[in-house]
């Protein structure tokens, strides 16, 4: 069975160097869990925190699941991420580097059938670094084009 992705972070990215990732559960109400597995999910302006120990995740927006009218939702609660406690502890010496965030890149489900974030440590990438790597991509594209062309006979 394979992992069925929920969303993305294309942004991160573009904006920021990955320097590693990390696997971490998500605590999710009953109705945010149905408006997740509709893809109603957003990881654009979300970033996460170490705080007492617990990694939060800030500004991740769930849509409200419209089949639950009584209840209150917030999309864009903070949400406590699971992680070991030695996983915490090596993220929160990372994070306490300048210019070091974490960010979510991708949310999913696992095969297990459980939410999960794929977070990744990251520093903010210069304005030239992301000139170059949007010329380098620009450049892979033109190469496996040619290479696609040249194939077809062209």
């Amino acid at each position: 069975m394979a992992v069925e992705v929920v969303a993305t972070n294309r942004r991160a990215r573009h904006e920021y160097h990955i320097i590693d990732t990390v696997e971490a559960g998500i605590v999710l109400r009953g109705p945010e869990v149905k408006s997740v597995r509709a893809h109603r999910v957003s990881l654009a302006e979300a970033y996460a925190a170490v705080e007492e120990g617990e990694v939060w995740l800030h500004n991740m927006h769930i849509a409200r699941y419209r089949a639950v009218g009584h209840a209150p939702q917030d999309p864009t609660r903070r949400r406590k991420l699971l992680l070991h406690k030695r996983q915490i502890r090596r993220l929160e010496r990372e994070v306490r580097q300048k210019g070091v965030t974490l960010i979510p890149l991708r949310m999913y489900f696992s095969p297990g059938g459980y939410a999960k974030v794929e977070l990744g440590l990251c520093r903010g990438k210069r304005e030239y670094d992301k000139r170059e790597s949007m010329k380098r991509r620009d450049e892979e594209r033109r190469a496996q084009r040619a290479i696609a062309d040249h194939q077809r006979g062209r």
